[in-house]
């Protein structure tokens, strides 16, 4: 405050306090601000002398520098202050000058007297863990990490690796076992007293395979397009490699990279070794769009699902080499971007996306049927008319509408009876239902 600016305060400090007094009008603001900021994590440090023991709760708070004594209340105090839950926190950190840990005992024996009736003890549970007990959760979850990889041939081989990680449930259970893995190290790795635990050989070989499959996990999550949510940990991993194993170039995971986005897919691919980990991550990201896109033309999409599927079989029983096996998967890479699909439309929808839809749809449920044939023309025809009946009664929030999803159904089947009088076109109302759900579920996502 102002009165603890004396005339052996730097002038620098004094101009600092000057601007920020004509800014917030008063110290009281000033310190309000402060933690406010630092709260929703905005600034990273608060150095403080005798101030924020009480009354002020901040969960952001990971770790606190203490070089003062304190005793008792005032100890037990401190040490809560970093053991508030919040998201992406997994612990606080105590740093301590003053050896006052060693005094927590005596403290907490104090706890039942005089002057701390209203301290909540449940702030302490499990706050205060000895570093050197956590040594033996390293060693158990680098175990179960190693063990995971135990039907690897060649442990050494990324490649190996990532086709044994191809399963979904596999990893997944990789992903969870690195983070719990990445969680112990870092917390032995803030104390100094793990250099006194385990010799410089061990640490070295903690830290090598958490460098190793920390970049297996960022390929998989390529090769595969994963979109497993670690994020709450996403933080804590990436400061493991930058800050204590000094890991350059290993980027952190973003979401997947959306495969019409032709620059930015390309730079990902380049980041994976082998022709093969390239083809996967093109397959598995394509089959991820036509997934997402499937319902806003079946037929459409479906085709590209038959020539992947072909691809991976023609590979997989070795007809064709991992090189022709990328470059088909490019292929149709290039044909899914230019929306060049190997169905073929009659010539009065060529231009007509919308009917082009519906059209996939009523030739798949009419090919079911054995006792009718149908002309491409005459289905192309059907299509356009239910192009017009979506088109007039789709408006703005149609889609949660019943009213008007019972006028399109209701329009539909009038169609069809009028074409079962004028045409004789007779479908059963099986067919005809069966229909108009599939028609409804592209209107959906096409209008």
């Amino acid at each position: 405050s102002v009165d603890d600016i004396d005339e052996g305060t730097d002038d620098k400090v004094i101009a600092y306090w000057a601007r920020m007094m004509k800014q917030y009008g008063s110290a009281d603001a000033y310190e309000e601000a402060i933690k406010n900021r630092f709260c929703d994590g905005e600034i990273d440090i608060i150095i403080v002398c005798s101030k924020l023991l009480t009354g002020f709760d901040a969960p952001i708070c990971q770790v606190m520098y203490i070089d003062k004594e304190l005793k008792e209340h005032g100890l037990l105090q401190a040490i809560a202050r970093t053991n508030r839950l919040h998201e992406g926190k997994d612990y606080g950190l105590i740093v301590d000058y003053r050896s006052l840990i060693e005094k927590l005992d005596s403290a907490m024996d104090m706890y039942s007297g005089a002057g701390l009736e209203n301290f909540d003890g449940g702030d302490l549970r499990g706050v205060v863990v000895d570093v050197i007990s956590a040594v033996g959760s390293l060693r158990n979850s680098y175990s179960s990490l190693s063990e995971l990889f135990f039907p690897v041939e060649n442990k050494h081989d990324t490649e190996e690796i990532e086709v044994f990680l191809s399963d979904d449930k596999r990893r997944e259970l990789f992903y969870n076992l690195l983070c719990s893995f990445g969680k112990t190290l870092s917390l032995t790795l803030n104390s100094e007293k793990v250099y006194a635990a385990i010799s410089k050989d061990e640490l070295i070989k903690y830290q090598d395979m958490f460098i190793f499959c920390s970049k297996i996990r960022r390929s998989v999550k390529i090769r595969y397009c994963d979109s497993i949510d670690n994020s709450e940990y996403e933080p804590l991993m990436q400061n493991l490699l930058d800050t204590h194993l000094s890991v350059a170039g290993l980027k952190q995971i973003s979401n997947p990279i959306d495969i019409l986005n032709k620059d930015e897919f390309e730079k990902e691919l380049e980041e994976l070794g082998s022709l093969r980990a390239k083809a996967d991550a093109i397959t598995s990201q394509m089959t991820k769009s036509i997934s997402e896109k499937y319902d806003e033309n079946p037929a459409f999409y479906a085709s590209f699902s038959k020539r992947i599927k072909d691809a991976l079989e023609q590979y997989k029983e070795k007809v064709i080499t991992e090189a022709e096996y990328l470059s088909k998967i490019r292929t149709i890479m290039e044909d899914y971007r230019a929306g060049k699909s190997t169905v073929t439309y009659p010539e009065s929808i060529r231009n007509n996306v919308h009917a082009q839809a519906f059209y996939g749809v009523l030739s798949a449920i009419f090919d079911e049927l054995s006792d009718v044939e149908f002309s491409p023309n005459f289905v192309a025809e059907i299509s356009q008319e239910i192009t017009k009946i979506v088109t007039k009664h789709s408006q703005v929030d149609w889609t949660n509408n019943k009213t008007i999803h019972d006028r399109i159904s209701q329009s539909i089947d009038d169609l069809f009876f009028e074409y079962e009088k004028t045409r004789g076109l007779k479908l059963s109302f099986d067919v005809i239902d069966k229909i108009i759900e599939n028609i409804k579920t592209v209107s959906l996502r096409r209008f």
